[in-house]
């Protein structure tokens, strides 16, 4: 691995309450979307790829295991996605030190892809800035983060990610708008109504 690479983290360790069942393991476009969003990571060239499962853990990373990714069990993910943030990270920086920049990217957006993923890694290796997609009239993930912001990630508490981070500094981002990763599934419905063509 080159010194500078882009890791990334698929984040996948929510309980799903108002889905009412796993949204990780929902099928779009023939894959569960555990493992469509770490393909998008791994798709863009990011490496190595760590997915964070907590809730139904086993089922989650059962649907990646096919693929060359890092499977993280985070047990405090009751907590909020804060936590699944520092442990994704801190398992790509046991495995990779030398990682320059981290994809952080949520399973349950049907508009991720590799394309989308790559798009976020050459605004931040163009401008040194944190690139966040940006949608419904906010910055929000999947965004990439340089080593610098690294402990900023490590320090984050809650159930707010990294919100904070893309939002508070309007200088140290740089937003892509990219609409399409408005969608997310977190109801029945939202999955249903989804066409890869509606975007």
């Amino acid at each position: 691995m080159s010194e500078g690479a882009l890791g990334a983290v698929i984040l996948a360790a929510g309980g799903s309450s108002r889905m009412g069942s796993p949204k990780q393991l929902l099928v779009v476009d023939g894959q569960p979307m555990v493992a469509r969003a770490a393909a998008a990571a791994l798709g863009a060239g990011a490496h190595p790829v760590a997915v964070v499962a907590g809730s139904d853990a086993d089922a989650v990373l059962a649907a990646v295991s096919g693929l060359p990714v890092i499977p993280v069990r985070n047990s405090e993910w009751p907590s909020g996605l804060a936590s699944s943030v520092r442990a994704g990270l801190s398992a790509l920086l046991a495995t990779a030190p030398g990682i320059g920049a981290v994809l952080l990217a949520p399973c349950d957006q049907p508009g991720l892809t590799p394309a989308v993923a790559l798009r976020l890694a050459a605004e931040h290796r163009r401008t040194g800035l944190i690139a966040a997609a940006r949608y419904a009239g906010r910055n929000g993930a999947p965004a990439v983060f340089g080593a610098r912001h690294f402990q900023a990630l490590l320090a984050l508490t809650g159930d707010e990610g990294a919100r904070a981070l893309l939002n508070a500094d309007a200088s140290g981002v740089s937003p892509l708008d990219m609409e399409e990763l408005a969608a997310d599934f977190d109801y029945p419905g939202d999955h249903a109504r989804w066409s890869p063509g509606a975007h």
